[in-house]
């Protein structure tokens, strides 16, 4: 979890691959409204967000006994809620936490996504970080982040 362009996607990946268990990127489970409410530069609000998260939840009780990775910017409390809903204990939580600058520098170079840059600035403000979560630096690289995570998981 995490803004937009902390590396949820790219630390996802390599964490699926590490604990064999699928990887869900939730950026392509948003319905279509949000991402033209997006594109059009329009932050979306806890209404837009309350389906996507359920079905998020719906992903991940699917995948309760095998396990999965799903990449989600989860960034209200009530939002992970949400996301743990029938899940007890059978979720973790990792915060992917790095500053407006470094994240904005990331976005600048990204192509091909549809959350544009001025978008950045209400995803921190929106965001609550999470108490209990697992909570990384982005500044570090996402192999030595991948690799505390399954550290931090085995214990």
């Amino acid at each position: 979890m995490g803004v937009s362009g902390t590396g949820k996607t790219t630390v996802g990946k390599l964490l699926s691959e590490k604990l064999k268990c699928p990887f869900f990127d939730g950026d392509d489970y948003h319905p279509a409204e949000n991402i033209k409410k997006m594109q059009s530069g329009t932050p979306l609000d806890d209404d837009d967000r309350k389906g996507w998260l359920i079905r998020l939840n719906q992903l991940a009780l699917e995948h309760k006994k095998s396990g999965a990775v799903i990449a989600c910017s989860a960034l209200k409390k009530n939002y992970r809620g949400l996301l743990r809903a029938g899940l007890g204990n059978n979720i973790q939580f990792i915060y992917l936490k790095g500053s407006f600058e470094l994240i904005k520098s990331r976005l600048e170079n990204r192509k091909d996504h549809f959350m544009p840059l001025h978008l950045l600035q209400s995803q921190f403000d929106t965001l609550e970080p999470p108490l209990k979560a697992l909570t990384y630096s982005v500044e570090d690289k996402p192999s030595k982040i991948v690799g505390e995570i399954v550290k931090e998981l085995k214990q």
